[in-house]
């Protein structure tokens, strides 16, 4: 148990001789529980008197393999997700040393199974705007709101299939304040549900 804590809850980076940590997000179930030929990326919590900041690590990162990204369940969206989406931008616009292969994650820690654990989100395209159309919204609160109805977390699945369309597609939104942690146990569900799209809106 001592070891999970210590390799998986509190991630320790030793650089340039100082320790940093990052208190990864936690789950109850992996999605993906090992990733061959990869870099670590760092996206670390940071405060400044009252504001919170981030600090990005990926001088260990190399274009050609699978980027793992260790992100301080911490942070809020606003603040996280436009480092991520720079990053999925860099990767995506090489062309001398492009691998098609090379997937991007996310890192968490699997409470349940005590090992470290990881969702892919390579093909999700972020947009910091508030959608049109039929909306799932999550806000910060940990309510789920389908086109402004609040539905619980339970019952979402078979609320979305007993709408009269099935041909319905959502926009998934997320609350722009809402921390990381919240972020990922909320992609972790969908992905459980099977309902995940190729962009998220975040505002």
């Amino acid at each position: 148990m001592m070891k999970y804590l210590s390799l998986i809850v509190l991630f320790i980076l030793m650089s340039c001789g100082n320790k940093e940590d990052i208190l990864l997000p936690k789950s109850d179930k992996t999605i993906v529980s090992n990733i061959e030929d990869h870099s670590p990326i760092y996206i670390f919590f940071r405060t400044n008197d009252k504001d919170t900041l981030t600090e990005v690590n990926r001088k260990n990162s190399i274009i050609t393999t699978n980027w793992i990204f260790n992100i301080d369940k911490r942070l809020p969206l606003r603040i996280v997700i436009p480092q991520v989406m720079k990053l999925q931008d860099k990767k995506r616009k090489e062309k001398a040393h492009k691998n098609e292969k090379a997937e991007n994650y996310y890192s968490y820690a699997d409470s349940i199974g005590k090992n470290m654990a990881f969702i892919p989100f390579t093909k999700v395209y972020y947009k910091l705007e508030k959608p049109s159309g039929t909306s799932i919204f999550f806000n910060k609160k940990n309510e789920i709101l389908v086109n402004n109805v609040i539905v619980k977390q339970e019952e979402l699945e078979g609320y979305l299939e007993n709408k009269a369309d099935k041909s319905t597609l959502y926009q998934l939104c997320f609350d722009k304040e809402m921390s990381f942690d919240s972020y990922l146990k909320n992609i972790i569900f969908l992905h459980s549900i099977k309902l995940e799209t190729n962009e998220n809106f975040i505002f």
